[in-house]
């Protein structure tokens, strides 16, 4: 009887260990999501025209894919290249080329 009250102890404190754990996951999972910049896509006439400026002089030959815009005033620009490969570039709103890996 002794050994059944034992196992019955044990069993119950692997459950209260288990559910523990995971609420410990999900609060670190809720704060690595709320960190991400977040882009919404634009039209192209929303472009600044400093932005259209430096566009067509780096890639005179290349088309605009997709335009997106975060909070800050970013743009995130999809260029697709004359051989057909498709490059994403970030600039802000003044024109000036952003590094982002």
């Amino acid at each position: 009887m002794k050994n059944y009250a034992i196992l019955v102890l044990l069993a119950l404190g692997m459950t209260l260990n288990a559910s523990a754990m995971n609420v410990s996951n999900t609060v670190v999972s809720e704060v690595v999501m709320n960190s991400v910049d977040e882009f919404v896509k634009i039209k192209s006439n929303q472009l600044t025209p400093p932005v259209i400026e430096e566009i067509l002089k780096q890639y005179p030959t290349s088309k605009l894919g997709a335009a997106y815009k975060n909070d800050k005033g970013e743009f995130k620009l999809v260029m697709v290249l004359k051989s057909g490969t498709r490059r994403t570039v970030y600039i802000d709103q003044h024109g000036n080329w952003i590094n982002k890996k």
